[in-house]
């Protein structure tokens, strides 16, 4: 399948970068509540979450309509036939660009071979790397990457206040948390040497000057000795 033309509904950091990935390959154009996609071979659903059924049912039957939420299934572009999604799995940034795309994957859910074919020819005019995922699937795929990305943003900044307190430089957290990255995630520290005294200490330490970082602390360390086998 070739689409020759888009309608982007949403200007919001998603929208935006993928509107100008999009124009680099297609005449596209952006839309708000306006909805002015007449004309436009796929008409791609930018906007939040809960807004997707009822600006999908605001939009004229006809081209093609996808959406871009995570954890939203199929049924929320009712009464379109001719509809598929493509979640990015990546985070964006106002202060970014298309950039943001390259080197990201794409979960594309379709319920017929011509809408996955749709979903991945779309993948590839982003310059993402598309896989098929189920539609009942897509609310535990989405906790996964809220996972890898939010979570992720909620460790660095305990971290940090940590470092605050104890007087190090935050910064120097991030060569940290890119080796490990950088390592395939194999995990290190205390819990693979069985250490179990240094992590009472951590949490008397926590205890005494962040006690409200205590409970996160026990929930991570918990889910780490099972990484560790412990």
């Amino acid at each position: 399948m070739e689409f020759t033309s888009a309608c982007v509904v949403g200007a919001g950091r998603v929208g935006a970068a993928v509107a100008e990935r999009l124009a680099e390959r297609i005449p596209t154009r952006v839309t708000g509540r306006e909805l002015e996609t007449a004309g436009a071979d796929l008409v791609l659903l930018c906007v939040p979450d809960r807004a997707v059924p009822g600006v999908a049912a605001a939009i004229e039957p006809g081209p093609w309509l996808a959406h871009t939420s995570g954890p939203r299934r199929l049924d929320a572009l009712d009464p379109h036939v001719r509809r598929f999604s493509l979640h990015p799995l990546q985070t964006f940034v106002a202060s970014r660009g298309a950039e943001q795309l390259d080197g990201a994957w794409a979960a594309v859910t379709g319920e017929t071979a011509e809408a996955l074919d749709a979903g991945f020819s779309l993948a590839e005019l982003l310059g993402v790397r598309p896989f098929e995922l189920e539609d009942d699937e897509r609310p535990l795929y989405h906790a996964a990457a809220a996972v890898a990305s939010s979570f992720l943003v909620s460790i660095h900044w305990a971290a940090a206040e940590l470092f605050r307190l104890a007087g190090a430089p935050p910064d120097a957290l991030l060569p940290l948390m890119r080796q490990t990255m950088d390592n395939d995630f194999e995990l290190t520290g205390p819990l693979t040497r069985g250490d179990w005294e240094t992590v009472e200490r951590h949490l008397e330490v926590i205890h005494e000057r962040r006690p409200d970082l205590e409970p996160m602390y026990r929930a991570l360390t918990d889910v780490a000795a099972t990484v560790a086998g412990r």
